[in-house]
């Protein structure tokens, strides 16, 4: 398999995953609280799968064993994400970010949000480096990280401030989100960002050419894949790309809100 495929397959995993949760997200939100906690346990073999699927993938090292780590860290995450957007697994503060609020104060809010949710991320990738750091298939360990420390920084891109963020995928559980982004020109962080993102692609490209069997070609070319979309990720965050258009036709109308805040263009939020 070309490094080309590899990378339109990841490309279609990213499109149709985010479209997949997001689409089952607004369904439990028209629903109510009870469809958004019923929704989250039902996806929950998602979760078990991925751990299983990681596991048996480490001593695989052919094609199919790359793309199952692959989809089994995507399947992890994609629980955990689905948690955190119905609202079952997020922070302790789901207040609204009150106005004139000192930048330290700010920052401990913003943590506040979300912190179980990231706990939740982070003892995730720490397991899945402690079993398959030295694994002769790493790539689900590779893959977690790739899209945790892309989260982390995008976050942290939103708490800084940048031009577009688009508020409207946030579902109704976590709409004092959007009091914690900051609209502004640009921010220091964002170069840095950028910069790590763009290295790191290049270390995936590196080990792409050097590598010696069809099994690691495949993987870093889906790593190489979803760096680069993260990176595009951020991009919109400063440029006036309507990336919400990939999903909003396949969503559900949103809950009929009395006032309902939007940002058009840039960064989902998600």
């Amino acid at each position: 398999m070309t490094p080309w495929i590899a990378a339109l397959i990841a490309l279609f995993i990213w499109w149709f995953s985010t479209g997949t949760i997001l689409m089952a997200v607004r369904y439990a939100d028209r629903a109510g609280r009870r469809a958004r906690r019923n929704t989250t346990l039902a996806a929950l073999p998602l979760m078990a799968l991925g751990a299983y699927g990681a596991w048996w993938s480490a001593s695989q090292t052919d094609v199919f064993g790359i793309y199952v780590a692959f989809l089994s860290a995507l399947a992890l995450w994609g629980w955990i994400e689905m948690a955190f957007l119905t609202g079952i697994v997020t922070g302790p503060n789901t207040m609204p970010l009150p106005p004139h609020t000192a930048e330290w104060e700010r920052f401990i809010r913003a943590w506040g949000t979300l912190a179980y949710h990231e706990m939740l991320l982070g003892a995730t990738l720490v397991a899945l480096g402690l079993t398959l750091w030295l694994a002769p298939n790493p790539f689900a360990f590779y893959t977690f990280a790739v899209l945790f420390f892309a989260r982390v920084s995008a976050k942290l891109n939103l708490f800084f401030g940048v031009p577009h963020i688009n508020v409207e995928f946030l579902p109704e559980a976590l709409s004092h989100l959007a009091s914690h982004f900051r609209i502004r020109s640009l921010n220091w962080f964002f170069p840095v960002s950028v910069s790590a993102l763009t290295f790191a692609t290049g270390c995936w490209i590196e080990r792409l050419y050097s590598a010696q069997t069809e099994g690691h070609v495949t993987g870093f070319a889906l790593l190489t894949a979803l760096t680069v979309l993260a990176a595009l990720e951020h991009w919109v965050m400063v440029l006036p790309i309507p990336d919400e258009r990939l999903w909003r036709w396949m969503l559900p109308a949103p809950k009929p809100k009395a006032e309902q805040q939007t940002n058009q263009g840039g960064h989902h939020g998600l």
